[in-house]
Formats: structure tokens, sequence, C-alpha cells
């Protein structure tokens, strides 16, 4: 018993002292549109939010959706090919990137189908290619089952909506942030750790992980309640309604990262009841293969849509 006390003893101190150590304050909104900010950056109000988004390029709208923890410039590369030929969509989802936190802290899937439905409304923009990765690829699958007539041609990159809990990785920080007492911690202290650590976790290949996109990561991580947001949209993972994916009536495209260890490749079986559905699998990938191989995804996805 004394040996349990002066451990939970020690381990508490060890945390007091972390937290006061690597505690660091929000980056102001107003300094991240400095620095980030484009020529294209636009804000509309959905839901009493101020929505980050850019539109780039003229034609059928082309929808891009980011995942967890992730920002608008996850497609970077995607929209500088597909502007030449679509009107490109992207936007800072709630929770993440400029956008920021919900008053209302709702980070359910069905939450993001409906701001997504509102946020396109507001643009006009109603018969749609549908794109996105991780979160991305939940929220996109999510809307075409939502609002089939809505989407031609879906493009799902590592997806989430389907776990595979064995295999998750204890440590990694959405293990993490399902605690709440550490995920109270993780919503005051320095996030760079975290952020290189969950970066070659998503990459396979770490030499593709520039010191810009850490920079980008980090930042982002730091906005004003993007950090408690993160944990709230991790916890209530577990808490989504059975998927269904009947009603998809989109021409669909699966891409999955074989070297993905976030959501194993395994979990891609999940999808092939989508009645209209390729698969390619990228070798020597990670979770988000829009960033680690663009210039090869982006043509696939290009190609899919030509001949669908």
């Amino acid at each position: 018993m004394k040996y349990f006390l002066r451990t939970v003893t020690v381990l508490f101190v060890v945390l007091i002292a972390a937290y006061f150590i690597f505690k660091q304050d929000d980056i102001p909104l107003q300094t991240l549109k400095e620095k980030y900010f484009t020529s294209a950056s636009k804000f509309v109000t959905v839901d009493g939010m101020q929505v980050h988004y850019r539109v780039e390029g003229e034609g059928r709208p082309f929808v891009l959706i980011h995942g967890t923890g992730a920002s608008l410039q996850t497609w970077d590369v995607w929209t500088d090919t597909l502007q030449k030929y679509y009107k490109v969509i992207r936007l800072d989802m709630p929770g993440f990137g400029l956008t920021g936190p919900r008053a209302d802290k709702n980070y359910s899937s069905a939450m993001y189908v409906e701001f997504l439905h509102k946020f396109l409304l507001q643009l006009q923009a109603d018969t749609i290619i549908l794109a996105g990765n991780s979160l991305g690829g939940e929220i996109a699958w999510n809307y075409a089952a939502a609002y089939p007539s809505e989407v031609t041609h879906l493009i799902l990159v590592d997806p989430a909506g389907f776990y595979a809990s064995k295999k998750q990785n204890p440590f990694s920080v959405f293990a993490l942030a399902k605690h709440k007492w550490l995920a109270n911690l993780m919503s005051q202290m320095d996030t760079k750790i975290l952020v290189k650590q969950t970066l070659k976790d998503v990459y396979y290949d770490d030499s593709k992980i520039t010191p810009e996109r850490i920079e980008l990561y980090h930042d982002m991580s730091l906005r004003a309640g993007n950090r408690a947001a993160f944990s709230d949209r991790v916890q209530q993972i577990d808490r989504e309604r059975k998927p269904d994916l009947s009603p998809i009536k989109a021409k669909t495209l699966l891409m999955w990262g074989t070297e993905d260890k976030l959501l194993d490749i395994s979990l891609a079986k999940n999808f092939e009841s989508i009645h209209s559905i390729t698969k390619i699998e990228y070798t020597k990938t990670g979770h988000s293969p829009q960033e680690e191989i663009p210039e090869r995804s982006v043509t696939d996805a290009m190609n899919f849509i030509m001949n669908n």
C-alpha cells in the first residue's frame, strides 16, 4: 500500500511539474490570420461561427474536407492541380484550423454533415464532387448517404467511421485524449511534441515531414479552443450511430495507405457495400496520401472522375 501511494504521489508531482513546464498560451486568431491568410481566404457565418474557407478555380464544385487535427492546407497540392479544372472549395471544419471550436461542443458526425450542408447552401454548391481524409472521409460518406442526389463522385482517403480498437496505439494522441483528465491537461500544454509524434504516425516516410508542416499543425492546434475541441471530438467517436452506407449513390473511389497506423487498411472491407466503388491501395504510404504522395493521389482522383 505504501509503495502504491508513493508511486501515485510521484506521478502526481511529475504531472504537475510537466504542466507548468509545458504550459502554453493560445495563439491569437488575428496572428494566425496574418500568417496563413491568402488572397483566396474568406469567412462565412454558419451556426454562429466564423468559418474559414477558400474557393479557387472555376467549373464543377470539388469539395475537400480535412481530418481530425488538420486544416484546409492538407489539400494544398491537390488544389494546385484541381483548380485548373474545377471550382475547388475547402474549409476549416469546426474545432480545427482558423474556424475554431463550437460553443455547444458538439462534434458528432451528424453535426458535421448538417454543418457542411448549411455551408454549401450559402456557397450555392448543390451538385458536388466530394473528397475527405480520415474524419473528413467519415463526414464525406455520411454526407453522400444523407444527400445522395447532391454528390456525383465520392473520394474517400483513409476514411474514418469504422474503428479497430485493438490495433490502436495506446500512447497515440487520440488514445490519450479519450481520458478526460489527460485531455484537460493537454488542452493547456504545448502540443509541439504531440504534433511531431502524430505526424510520424500519419506519415510512412518521415523524411517528408517538413519543418513547415510541423509549424502549421502546431500553430493551428494553438488557435484558441482547438486543443479542447480536439479532445471533445475524440471523446465522441465511440458514441456515433452505427454507420449506414446503403443510401450512397455516388461513384466512389476508396484510397488507402497500406502503412496507415491510425486506421488500419483492414477497415477498407467495411466500404465494400457501396454499390459503385473502386479501391486503390498505396504501398509504403501512411494515413494521409493527399499529403505524403499528393501528385500520384490527385492524378488517380482525376482519372477516376474523368472515367466514371
